[in-house]
């Protein structure tokens, strides 16, 4: 296993220990090879500006990343909370160690995201019948 800090430790059990060595990123080689970014689940650490926190605040904090926008950075802190970061306070985000295959790879991931395209196209669809009263999107033209 790599050597993850202390409060990574925890985490990265929650998530069923998996094997590191082989989700490391991959610089070089061929350009379809090339694995790197940040992924759901990374254990990351995320310097803060500090002129965007109070006096006294820390301006490091350690998590779990469930999501990353446009605008923001939803983390699982070391702490146990569920925080959201603009990134635009954001000075430096260091990758402790990736707990996913990238994202063309990550077969659970992909599955999951098909479904639930579907679930939402579905509930769409249901809106629609419920504000329109009819049943008609099917049709073309």
């Amino acid at each position: 296993m790599a050597e993850l800090p202390k409060w990574a430790k925890s985490m990265w059990e929650e998530l069923g220990s998996p094997d590191l060595e082989g989700l490391k990123s991959k610089h070089t080689g061929d350009l379809m090879d090339r694995r790197h970014g940040l992924r759901r689940d990374d254990l990351i650490e995320i310097q803060l500006d500090s002129r965007a926190l109070s006096e006294g605040e820390e301006c490091w904090t350690r998590g779990r990343l469930l999501s990353s926008g446009k605008t923001s950075i939803e983390l699982l802190t070391e702490g146990g909370n569920h925080t959201y970061i603009a990134r635009d306070v954001i000075v430096r985000v260091i990758l402790v160690a990736h707990t996913r295959p990238a994202y063309i790879d990550d077969k659970e991931l992909l599955k999951f995201e098909r479904a639930d395209q579907k679930r939402r196209s579905n509930l769409h669809e249901k809106v629609e019948k419920q504000t329109k009263g009819d049943d008609d999107s099917h049709l073309w033209g």
